[in-house]
């Protein structure tokens, strides 16, 4: 069910202008904002979980705002809306972003510029990597803490969750990949992200460091090697949370992705690599995997290390 959310007349000073002189002072600047998602009604739960946070979404417009210096409105704007769509679950955004003293004779109100998109032409405009949806989906329901982002690539996983307070380490095997990850990070002020290059597949009895009881939650997306479960199993912390999500051999049978069946799970397998934790949510199926290339069947999995987790099992 769609719902629709919206802010009207969000003030800040921000520096935007052509002339450095203008730059160089800090002006007052407004943002309305709507925005639509399909989430169940707050109403029918009266929880915060079942919808889109509205102070979230005026805290990081802020400080997208007031962090670095704009020529243009336009460009001002658009920065907004890749911070939304990229850490939100919301299918449509329109912006109004405005000057309200704006050094122009005669101009008695504000001037500003509108956006109107939807995430589909977001993704097609600027195709740099979304969250999965089942990683934005489950977010609430994550503790807080240390997190581990294995496989992380250019890291959208990353970058979505230290935009959400968490401490977020990087791992992949991809040295460039993790370099553009942290001058990603770096741009975007979150200190809390760090990057480590480790090859998840050297063969026995090698092991990938992964440490013992070190993360709150471990986020493994679309990706796929069977060995290292047990790393994976001993790395969370008590109570912490694996959140899993990757092909199953649905998806090889009608695409033909991955290549090879063997990188694909089969029907449940995802429920007996992870036999040692508490399942909190499992479904195999047809999912959006947020590429901005239509559906995949993917097995999608939230569990919980138990309390008192037996190490020799």
């Amino acid at each position: 069910m769609a719902e629709r959310i919206v802010i009207e007349r969000l003030e800040f000073h921000g520096c935007c202008g052509v002339s450095l002189e203008e730059r160089a002072r800090p002006q007052p600047l407004a943002v309305d904002l709507e925005v639509d998602c399909q989430l169940e009604p707050a109403g029918r739960s009266d929880s915060l979980s079942h919808t889109v946070d509205y102070a979230a979404l005026a805290q990081r417009i802020v400080e997208v705002g007031t962090s670095q210096d704009s020529c243009l409105l336009e460009t001002l704007a658009e920065r907004i809306l890749a911070v939304l769509f990229a850490e939100f679950p919301i299918d449509r955004a329109k912006l109004w972003v405005r000057k309200l003293q704006p050094p122009i004779a005669h101009v008695a109100g504000s001037v500003g510029v509108t956006l109107d998109r939807t995430r589909m032409a977001q993704q097609l405009q600027h195709p740099d990597p979304v969250p999965a949806p089942f990683v934005m989906q489950q977010l609430t329901r994550l503790p807080k803490g240390r997190v581990l982002d294995v496989a992380a690539g250019r890291g959208r996983h990353t970058l979505f969750l230290a935009s959400h307070g968490y401490e977020v380490e990087a791992v992949d095997r991809d040295t460039e990949a993790l370099e553009q990850l942290a001058a990603t990070a770096r741009q975007r002020n979150f200190s809390t992200v760090t990057t480590r290059t480790v090859d998840l597949e050297l063969p026995p009895p090698h092991d990938p460091d992964l440490g013992i009881e070190r993360y709150d939650v471990i986020v493994v997306c679309f990706y796929l090697h069977r060995a290292l479960f047990p790393a994976l199993i001993d790395a969370l912390k008590p109570n912490g949370m694996l959140l899993y999500e990757t092909f199953t051999i649905d998806n090889y049978f009608h695409h033909r992705h991955p290549k090879r069946w063997e990188f694909c799970l089969a029907h449940n397998e995802l429920l007996r690599l992870t036999s040692p934790l508490r399942t909190l949510h499992y479904d195999e199926g047809e999912h959006d995997g947020g590429h901005g290339a239509g559906s995949a069947f993917t097995a999608q999995l939230l569990a919980q290390k138990p309390p008192a987790f037996d190490a020799s099992r």
